[in-house]
C-alpha cells in the first residue's frame, strides 16, 4: 500500500506505485508517475507530464516538473523523465522540456542533487552526478556521468560537461568542459585532471597518467587546439578514455574551456 498523507493533494490522473510515500501538503499533479518506493516530502510539488523512477526521494519544498522558464513556451506538450534512486533535496527546481529542445528534460539514475539547485528545460543529466548547493543549469545543458558541480556553479545554456568533470565552488561555465577535467573561476579555466574521480572509478596509475599527459598536451604546451588534439590522438590511440576525450573535443560546438 502507498502511504499518502491525508493532507496531500494527489491527482486522480497520477499513477502511484506500491511503496510510495507522499508527505503532508505535498501536491502530485496530472500525468505524474511515481514508481515503487519513491518518497515525496512535505510541501513538495510534482507536476506532469513527469515520470519519477523507483526509489527517488524528493525533499520538502522542491518544485519538480513545472513548465519551463522560457518565453517561447506556448503550452506545447513536454515532459520530465527522472531515473531511479535519485536524491533531490530541499527547494530544488527542475523544469520540463520545450519543443526546441526535443520536448524532454531528462535525469538519469543515482544522482545527488542538493538544496536550491536549478535544472532548466531540455537539460540532459547522466548518472552518478553530484550537484552541490545552489548549482544552476541554464537550458539545453548536457551533463555526462559522474560530473561533480561545486556549490553555486553556473552553467551557460547549450554547454556540455564531459564524463567525470569537476567544477570548483562558484565556477561560471561558458564553454564545454572535457571529460575528467577540473575547472574553476569566472570564466572557468582548467586546473588539472580529476584524479580523485579517476581513482574512484577504477583508473589504474597508468590510465591516470595517460589522461594527465593528454591534459598537458591540451593545455600546457602552448599548441593550437587542433595540433594538440592530433598529437593526443597519435600518442594514445589505444586508450579508450583518452580517445573519448578527443571525440568530445571534436564534437564540441561551443568550444572547450581554455
Amino acid at each position: 500500500m502507498s502511504g499518502i498523507h491525508p493532507t496531500a493533494v494527489v491527482s486522480p490522473d497520477a499513477t502511484i506505485a506500491a511503496g510510495v510515500e507522499v508527505g503532508p501538503y505535498a501536491v502530485i499533479g496530472d500525468q505524474v508517475t511515481l514508481e515503487a518506493d519513491c518518497w515525496i516530502g512535505p510541501h513538495a510539488v510534482v507536476e506532469g507530464p513527469s515520470h519519477i523512477g523507483a526509489g527517488t526521494r524528493i525533499f520538502q519544498f522542491a518544485s519538480v516538473g513545472a513548465i519551463p522558464q522560457d518565453k517561447k513556451f506556448a503550452g506545447e506538450n513536454s515532459r520530465l523523465e527522472i531515473g531511479r534512486g535519485n536524491t533531490i533535496r530541499e527547494c530544488v527546481t527542475i523544469n520540463r522540456g520545450t519543443d526546441e529542445g526535443g520536448g524532454v528534460t531528462r535525469i538519469g539514475d543515482e544522482n545527488w542533487i542538493m538544496a536550491y539547485v536549478h535544472i532548466a528545460h531540455d537539460c540532459h543529466v547522466g548518472n552518478g552526478t553530484v550537484f552541490a548547493n545552489g548549482a544552476s543549469l541554464a537550458g539545453h545543458v548536457v551533463v555526462e556521468d559522474f560530473v561533480t558541480l561545486g556549490g553555486f556553479t553556473l552553467v551557460h545554456q547549450f554547454c556540455r560537461l564531459g564524463r567525470g568533470a569537476f567544477t570548483s565552488m562558484g565556477s561560471c561555465i561558458r564553454r564545454d568542459v572535457p571529460p575528467w577535467v577540473m575547472v574553476a573561476g569566472d570564466p572557468a579555466q582548467p586546473h588539472g585532471t580529476n584524479s580523485e574521480g579517476l581513482r574512484r572509478h577504477g583508473f589504474d596509475t597508468e590510465g591516470q597518467q595517460r589522461l594527465r599527459n593528454a591534459y598537458r598536451m591540451l593545455y600546457k604546451r602552448g599548441w593550437r587546439l587542433e595540433e594538440a588534439v592530433s598529437e593526443i590522438e597519435r600518442k594514445h590511440a589505444d586508450d579508450a578514455a583518452v580517445m573519448a576525450l578527443v571525440a568530445f573535443i571534436r564534437d564540441s560546438e561551443r568550444g572547450i574551456v581554455r
